[in-house]
């Protein structure tokens, strides 16, 4: 709504002084569903409820107030059907959506704090036509508000309820059926071949949809544009200058309504128009010339429900097939990608990641250092968008070196867990032992049903089918026994001396880490890393299958030293017990 004036804020205090709490709104609304109803017209309605008004006595307010209402009448053009579907629920239990009529809801407002007695409609579908305000409504009415209907009396009572109740279910009702109709209408019209929806400019949109002429005017111009453009020689660019120079425009039309004008009141009575509901056509620019170059309108074809193109009957085509093809040729032509066949061979490309938004920081080089740059998301809240190589090489430096474990950490191993890791191996020969009886009794089944498939199918212990099933899961079972002894081969012991080897191991590496050349860092930093992630100043990283274990302990509490809680896993599944 428009800001209010010294004048309208001083009735606005009146209002909520409760100066008017006798006195009554008028409510005209002029829907958008059906144009063509008597009681459609707000000056039909103007007439009609203040006619009410006077038989019963009842006084309107004299309020005036910029965007919402004259002389308490408020005038509003809205759809009463229509609503939005969005609702929240707050905490404490209310559930909030929106009004969409603008009027509607700043009256809603000052009846609900009973600043006036109450309003008067034509009839309950200028009120309402959908459930969301029919229960604002109903909500009115239990708080004392007097609703008044010029065409309808609802007694106060059950059956006046009941009356109000069936004629908001038959004015929605109709509302969808006016729709259904509507859609159906135009289903049956596109398959046809009519045009029910705008025409491009070049043609003229007469009020029906079976009658779109050619424009004497913009015809032959957008005719001309494909001509040009099809040589060859001309740019969109140039095609818009010639076209506007040539008196080409864009067809007429009106702007969207904003909240301000959708609350104006409405001129119906003297018929003006406003300046927002003058039809407005525009000058060409590129990006028009490339929506009339590839458009098939102009082929004298529609599109279909379906997304088909259908030859019209609405229309006549104004160029050739032939043309329009070879305009489609040079469109095409002219669309091109850059895509380089040999990308400068630069270290890390592709393997740092912005550890926001996961985007790509690609490498350039600029007077002769190496830079990584990332095109982040809007909203992206890492602030490193450049960094260069030295920075990359120092942090994965560092990451090597903490990899690996520390003084403390082999001196904690060296006294607390050789005591551990003889235990979990006689665990490990005792689940052995296990298995090689389990690995037996499966093998002494699977020779009984090889040797003995014949006398098991005439007894009928197996079908065919199940037999099968049952030789397939003893198999597999097999199978697992098999794997569990290979992995078991070595003693624990030994895989927590070869797990202390690749520590010791990383830690040297990354003192010749720092030695070695760009293109052999990168190398040595693939081996062990699966992906790096910059986030400010920080880089993070995910490590390959083989240097999990010596990640995974940075993930408990307490740090490094919150190693007896881990777990050393290997890259081909074995772990050791929990340590």
């Amino acid at each position: 709504m428009a800001t209010l004036n010294t004048k309208d804020q001083e009735i606005l205090k009146d209002i909520t002084a409760g100066k008017y709490r006798d006195y009554y709104f008028v409510y005209d609304r002029r829907s958008t569903d059906e144009p063509d109803n008597q009681k459609n017209s707000l000056s039909y309605q103007k007439i009609e409820n203040l006619k009410f008004a006077h038989d019963k006595k009842l006084l309107i307010a004299p309020i005036t107030i910029v965007g919402f209402c004259t002389d308490g009448i408020i005038s509003e053009k809205h759809s009463g059907f229509k609503e939005d579907g969005n609702f929240t629920i707050t905490p404490d239990g209310k559930v909030q959506y929106s009004i969409s009529r603008i009027k509607f809801h700043r009256m809603v407002y000052f009846l609900n704090k009973k600043l006036l007695k109450g309003v008067i409609f034509l009839c309950y579908d200028r009120a309402s036509r959908n459930s969301g305000d029919d229960a604002i409504i109903n909500k009115l009415i239990a708080n004392g508000v007097d609703l008044r209907f010029a065409q309808t009396n609802y007694e106060k009572n059950s059956s006046g309820f009941l009356h109000r109740s069936v004629d908001s279910m038959f004015s929605g009702h109709y509302s969808r059926v006016v729709g259904e109709k509507v859609k159906l209408a135009q289903e049956k019209l596109r398959n046809e071949g009519v045009c029910v929806y705008k025409a491009p400019v070049g043609y003229l949109n007469t009020g029906k949809a079976e009658y779109k002429p050619i424009d004497s005017v913009r015809g032959p111009i957008i005719t001309e544009l494909f001509e040009l453009y099809s040589t060859g020689e001309w740019s969109l660019a140039d095609l818009a200058r010639w076209a506007n120079k040539a008196g080409l425009t864009t067809s007429p039309s009106r702007h969207r309504r904003t909240p301000e004008e959708m609350a104006e009141d409405d001129d119906e009575e003297t018929g003006d128009k406003r300046d927002s509901e003058i039809p407005v056509s525009r000058p060409i620019i590129p990006q028009s010339i490339h929506g009339i170059l590839s458009n098939r309108f102009y082929l004298g074809l529609i599109r279909g429900r379906d997304g088909q193109y259908l030859k019209s009957t609405s229309h006549k085509a104004l160029v050739t097939e032939e043309l329009f093809n070879k305009v489609q040729m040079v469109l095409r032509g002219k669309n091109i990608s850059a895509h380089y066949l040999n990308k400068l061979p630069l270290a890390n490309r592709g393997f740092v990641r912005c550890g926001g938004c996961r985007r790509v920081y690609t490498p350039y080089e600029q007077k002769g250092i190496t830079f990584f740059r990332s095109n982040c998301q809007r909203g992206c809240e890492n602030k490193k968008k450049n960094f260069n190589l030295s920075f990359l090489e120092e942090k994965v430096s560092g990451l090597m070196a903490k990899l690996s474990f520390t003084d403390d950490e082999l001196s904690e191993i060296d006294a607390e867990f050789n005591d551990k890791i003889i235990s979990a191996d006689e665990k490990k020969k005792e689940k052995l032992r296990q298995n090689d009886r389990i690995k037996r009794k499966l093998q002494e089944d699977l020779e009984y049903i090889r040797s003995n498939k014949i006398s098991l199918l005439r007894s009928k212990v197996f079908s065919p089918e199940s037999l099968a099933t049952e030789e397939g899961r003893l198999h597999t079972e097999f199978l697992s026994c098999l794997v569990i002894e290979k992995y078991a081969e070595l003693s624990m012991h030994k895989m927590f001396q070869d797990a202390l080897k690749l520590s010791e191991l990383l830690k040297n590496g990354s003192k010749y880490y720092d030695l070695a050349l760009s293109n052999e860092k990168e190398e040595i930093a693939k081996i062990i890393f699966y992906e790096l992630n910059i986030t400010d100043n920080t880089l993070d990283y995910k490590c390959r299958e083989g240097f999990k274990f010596l990640e995974d302990r940075f993930r408990n509490v307490g740090g490094p030293t919150g190693i007896r809680t881990s777990v050393i896993r290997f890259g081909d599944g074995r772990s050791t017990t929990e340590l």
